[in-house]
């Protein structure tokens, strides 16, 4: 007579719609919920920025050079690197880079934190425990021979619970789902439709077979994209800035050079 609770995530899951159904919790309760129990299914590796494509500071670059990459990537926190770009020694905070202008007698290694290295298959539930631990918000991520393979942050992990966060430095989304970013790239969403970004970047691709850009994109490559990888189709990279659900969520669009020689999609349908 009584009945029986949920015996799998699954089940769980689908209990979860069901209540939603009932409006007996919120769709964004709902979503959440569904977050934190397919977080525990994620490692690092599975959401982290690869290395090819991490921000980076040279120890021994000059400082208006490393201003000026500060600037135009808006992070807060950097690895810091030596010699190579897999020699990661130290994390710098942005703010901490202001104190080289009223002191320039200070050098760049004094103001560096320690790294935090986790390995890709490190659980994002476990990670988040000890990002909150050890108030630490950056970890870098190595692969099974000890090898850079890129980067998570706080924000990464959080966002497989709550959805994408804009922080101070994102641009108030227009309604085309279109914007300019500081580098002079654009972040388009990937369910923005093909018109749209033929009319955004006077291009030519093929509208008849997918109506949005993470569509065309995905059958490019013949799968989804993974976060961090790039797609070059009609004379624009398409780099995958975020994925959620199985589909991409943002883009990072660029125009390529002419001597690039990308290809009209016309031929993709």
């Amino acid at each position: 007579m009584i009945s029986p609770g949920p015996d799998s995530k699954a089940e769980l899951i689908r209990t979860l719609a069901l209540a939603e159904s009932r409006e007996l919790i919120e769709p964004e309760s709902r979503l959440m919920l569904e977050g934190v129990l397919r977080m525990a299914e994620l490692t690092a590796g599975d959401v982290m920025v690869p290395a090819p494509h991490m921000d980076q500071l040279d120890i021994a670059a000059g400082y208006d050079e490393l201003l000026g990459l500060v600037i135009d990537t808006a992070h807060s926190r950097f690895p810091v690197y030596e010699g190579a770009r897999e020699n990661v020694i130290g994390i710098l905070m942005a703010k901490d880079l202001l104190k080289l202008q009223r002191a320039p007698e200070l050098n760049l290694r004094t103001l560096l934190r320690p790294a935090v290295f986790v390995p890709e298959s490190k659980r994002l539930n476990e990670l988040l425990r000890d990002f909150r631990s050890n108030r630490n918000h950056l970890a870098i991520v190595i692969d099974e021979f000890g090898n850079t393979a890129g980067l998570i942050t706080i924000e990464d992990v959080l966002e497989e619970i709550v959805g994408e966060i804009e922080d101070e430095f994102d641009e108030r989304e227009q309604e085309s789902g279109i914007y300019t970013l500081a580098d002079g790239s654009h972040r388009v969403a990937g369910d923005v439709t093909i018109g749209a970004v033929n009319e955004a970047f006077a291009t030519r691709l093929d509208e008849d077979v997918f109506d949005t850009i993470g569509g065309l994109v995905a059958q490019e490559l013949g799968r989804v994209p993974r976060r961090g990888e790039a797609v070059e189709v009609g004379g624009l990279r398409f780099t995958v800035m975020l994925t959620r659900g199985g589909a991409v969520r943002w883009f990072r669009v660029a125009r390529l050079a002419a001597q690039d020689g990308a290809r009209d999609v016309g031929d993709l349908a």
